[in-house]
Order: structure tokens, then sequence, then C-alpha cells
């Protein structure tokens, strides 16, 4: 593996390094960086995501930070389909359960790392082999004043019903913008939370994810132009 490039000092530089893998095969992209194409992401579902981190020049890593915290600018890759929809939901980061109470919004790990996203989106039908998928045109995006709204709405709703003790009650259909679902690798992976009586309880880790109906309403603003 080459080594990665250091961490853009600017948007234009961050874009540009974007728009130079947009057409690419992610073997074409693998090989310039001398990285192996898995034969499926079943075991290696973040690779994709690591390859992009390499051309960008991520600096982040798994930290409470957007990955390019020097412009302030989160990346994520959507797998789509060929009707340009998205696959599946997109993982924001993991959700706090325990001494939540004095958080607010502005200051929460979902606001820092939404207030502006870099998306790649890539072709992701299973049945196109992974080092054939084409990556799609990258675009920068800061939500509007209402896509804002709706995620500190459903934010604040879910935090809510965490420090009321009610995480074990939260579903992924609660939230229009925003929800949370568990995350662990297997159901032996416990962690701490607040219990309906207040009291420490053990559950499953959880995670903050986007609603494919919002990143839909993304890609449709972003490529508004190109129908």
């Amino acid at each position: 593996m080459k080594k990665a490039l250091s961490s853009p000092t600017s948007i234009d530089q961050l874009m540009e390094r974007a728009d130079a893998m947009a057409g690419l095969t992610l073997a074409e992209l693998a090989e310039r960086w001398q990285v192996q194409v898995p034969p499926d992401l079943r075991r290696d579902k973040g690779w994709v995501g690591q390859l992009m981190e390499l051309q960008l020049g991520a600096s982040a890593g798994n930290k409470a930070e957007p990955d390019f915290p020097e412009i302030d600018v989160e990346l994520k890759t959507l797998p789509i389909s060929y009707a340009l929809a998205p696959l599946e939901t997109t993982y924001v980061t993991v959700v706090p359960l325990t001494n939540i109470r004095a958080l607010n919004w502005f200051d929460s790990v979902v606001y820092q790392k939404l207030k502006r996203v870099l998306w790649v989106p890539v072709q992701g039908e299973r049945e196109i082999p992974v080092g054939d998928r084409i990556i799609g045109t990258p675009f920068l995006w800061q939500p509007s004043q209402q896509q804002l709204q709706m995620l500190r709405n459903d934010w604040e709703e879910l935090m809510e019903m965490v420090a009321l003790g009610n995480i074990n009650s939260i579903s992924a259909k609660f939230g229009d913008a925003l929800h949370i679902r568990p995350k662990a690798a297997n159901g032996r992976v416990l962690t701490d939370a607040i219990g309906e009586d207040g009291s420490p309880i053990k559950t499953l880790p959880r995670g903050f994810y986007l609603q494919k109906s919002f990143t839909q309403a993304i890609l449709n603003q972003a490529f508004a132009n190109d129908a």
C-alpha cells in the first residue's frame, strides 16, 4: 500500500482529489494505491471508505470529529442502485448512552459530522463485482435550514428517550431524517446505558444513521441539474 496523502488544507484541494476519482472503478483506484480488492464486502464493510480516505487524505480516523478536521468536512460514501437510490442507511456516529444530560445539539458529534459532508456515490448493486463498481461524481453538501431542523428535532427527541431510560424502546421507525439502531459485531457486545428507573443497565451499542429517504433527497438536490 502506498502512503496516504496528507490531509487537505482547503476545500479546493479536497475537491480536486475527489474529482480525480470520479468515473474510475474501485479496482482502478485500488491499483493506484496498491490495495487489494476484496471478493465481496461482507467481511470488509469499511473497505470502500478506507480506499477513499487514502485518495483524499482523511486524517480523523475513528475520532469524534469530521474526517478532515482542518477544513471541517466529513466524508461519506454512498452505495447507490442503478436508479440512483441509496441502497442502505448511512452510519453517522455512535450514540452516547451515559452522561448525556448536559449534551446539546450544537455540541453533539452528529452536528459536527453533518454540518458539511463530502458525499461520494458508488455503484453498490451486489451483482456487480466489487472491483468493477464505478465511483460517481463526489459533491459537497451543507444541510439547508430545513434539513438542519429535521436533524435537530430527531436528535433531541431520540436523546431525550435515551436520557429517560427508554433506549430499548427505540427502533428505526423513530426519526424522519435520523434514527437509532444497534451497532455491534454480535449480540454479546454490551455497553452501559440508563434504565427506566435511572439505574445502570447493559445493552447493545447503538449508532445514529441517516434514513434512506433523507439521503435520497440529498442526491436529488445534488443532481437535479443533470436530469
